[in-house]
């Protein structure tokens, strides 16, 4: 039964992401494993449960990874499977140690609030260690109530109540005093806190252009031709249909090989838009000093002039570099000959009198690493990404699920500028304002706003992941002794 208990976990984890999106099944998601956890005395046991539900969720939620390195990282279906199973048996260890903890911790008096603190601690380390995607919280970004939580402790506050209703829900079949189930009501204090930001006026406008180039596309000049072509002929037709001379012109992340000193970016800045007031970010191909690629953004001033450049900071695993000793078995996911070189700097960069802040594809993930952004100024935010690695798999909704909690966190709009979808306009409320059709060479003109004064989480970064870390971590001590 146990087993049984804990395999549910992993299927209901699944389905309250896309492509499920069964999300009113994320507070009852962790229910069944804290209480096999609970029944089970042996360690080894129960670690083995969390490891199970680990398994299930991270071999449905992230199956498009076999794709990316079958397709596009040239392994082949059998060591692509091989290479994604060995990631699904790494990656289960966060839940089969949450398990195993939570067994201790799930003993004190005060489990409501001790679970649901180690699981945020565990959920964190994610990203340190290697590889983080979807949060348990990025299930509330469309439940108004629970997002208010968002600018105040970020996507680990909606982490954190989602895993509180489930270990309240576990201890009835626990037989355990009502009184325990009391931190339920510190949900009423959700409405005590500020209620999202109404529909946002949008005061600036900003032309997204999603070119749809094939991720199979052989390049040699008259193909880059052809590309640059239709990129510029995207760009000029939805900027002089435009009520107004647009802000800001957006090519996505490197969908061809555009070079920082590549002549014609900058006589695109040029001629981006007909009164001269319109800047032009793209991405390219960067060098460091020592002359290796760089995954940068390029900001063009009105006059072709180079304003700046973003280079970034947290590379993809076999997407922009191949871990030792891996390398001999695969190729990253780039065509760029050589790993990328990760970026060392948070950049702010000036436009129109005031300041945007650009982040690129996969760094989404990282809330504490956004929030430095808008911390240095940033008025809004700009996300180039090229989702086409991900083909037509859930991922594509997945990662804007996971933008979409950045500007909720940071109450900020992001403007997201893709080769092939999911391009869209985001409000400071996480709210989609504006969605381009996938799969087709388009430009999209988008509102926004730039906005000032900056949330607590903003301010503060992951201080409520430090205060779990140590709630959780008193539940396990005591829970040892008991």
């Amino acid at each position: 039964m146990n087993w049984l208990l804990a395999a549910l976990s992993g299927i209901l984890l699944v389905l309250i992401f896309p492509k499920f999106d069964f999300v009113f099944l994320a507070p009852f998601a962790l229910t069944p494993l804290i209480v096999a956890v609970a029944r089970e005395p042996r360690r080894l046991a129960r670690f083995g449960l969390g490891y199970l539900a680990g398994l299930i969720y991270w071999c449905q939620v992230n199956s498009w990874i076999e794709f990316v390195l079958d397709v596009h990282g040239g392994t082949g279906p059998a060591l692509g499977w091989v290479l994604f199973a060995l990631f699904c048996l790494a990656k289960s260890v966060h839940m089969g140690m949450f398990a195993l903890l939570a067994g201790w911790a799930i003993r004190v008096p005060w489990a409501a609030i001790a679970v649901p603190a180690l699981w945020v601690a565990i959920e964190w380390t994610h990203g340190p260690l290697g590889f983080a995607w979807l949060d348990l919280g990025n299930a509330g970004i469309d439940m108004g109530i629970p997002l208010r939580l968002a600018p105040i402790a970020g996507v680990y506050g909606l982490s954190f109540l989602f895993a509180l209703m489930s270990t309240a829900l576990a201890l009835p079949f626990l037989r355990r005093s009502r009184l325990q189930m009391a931190p339920l009501l510190l949900i009423l204090a959700l409405f005590a806190l500020p209620p999202l930001p109404g529909p946002a006026r949008a005061r600036a406008s900003a032309v997204l252009v999603q070119p749809d180039i094939p991720d199979d596309q052989v390049w040699n000049p008259a193909t880059f031709e052809a590309a640059m072509q239709q990129l510029e002929m995207l760009s000029m037709i939805a900027g002089h249909n435009a009520a107004g001379e647009p802000d800001l012109l957006v090519w996505p992340e490197v969908p061809a090989p555009f070079y920082e000193k590549t002549p014609e970016m900058a006589e695109v800045a040029r001629r981006a838009g007909p009164g001269g007031r319109t800047y032009f970010l793209a991405g390219v191909v960067g060098r460091a000093a020592d002359g290796q690629p760089l995954n940068s953004a390029v900001l063009w001033s009105p006059e072709g002039v180079e304003v700046s450049r973003y280079d970034k900071v947290n590379l993809v695993p076999f997407g922009e570099f191949v871990p030792w000793p891996l390398d001999y078995l695969t190729r990253k996911i780039s065509t760029e000959a050589g790993d990328f070189e990760p970026g060392t700097r948070v950049v702010v960069s000036p436009e129109n009198g005031h300041r945007i802040g650009t982040f690129i594809c996969y760094e989404s993930v990282f809330p504490g690493f956004i929030r430095k952004f808008v911390l240095q100024g940033a008025e809004a935010l700009v996300n180039l990404s090229n989702d086409s690695w991900f083909g037509r798999s859930a991922a594509r909704r997945q990662h804007l699920e996971i933008v979409r909690m950045r500007a909720a966190e940071n109450r900020r709009w992001i403007l997201r500028s893709t080769n092939d979808g999911i391009t869209a306009a985001i409000d400071p409320a996480g709210r989609v304002t504006r969605e381009a059709q996938s799969f087709r060479a388009l430009s999209e003109q988008a509102g926004f706003d730039y906005l000032n004064g900056t949330t607590f989480y903003t301010r503060w970064g992951d201080w409520f992941v430090a205060l779990c870390a140590l709630l959780g971590g008193a539940g396990v001590a005591v829970g040892v002794r008991e």
